[in-house]
């Protein structure tokens, strides 16, 4: 399995996770909820469309 990136962040009483390479959202009651939920998710999204081999992206703040 390739190595995916998740955002995280509060809003309101659930956490959402974003994984920016696929597009994929998910949320829970918990960040391992919230993460756990996003996998399942990201894994059933590229069964249909698989990634291109691509480089990782540089993931920075400002």
């Amino acid at each position: 399995m390739k190595t995916l990136t998740a955002i995280i962040f509060k809003e309101e009483d659930m956490y959402i996770a974003k994984c920016p390479e696929v597009g994929t959202v998910s949320q829970g009651i918990t960040i391992e909820e919230a993460v756990k939920n996003l996998k399942e998710a990201t894994e059933l999204y590229l069964e249909e469309f698989p990634l291109a081999e691509e480089g990782k992206p540089l993931i920075t703040v400002f």
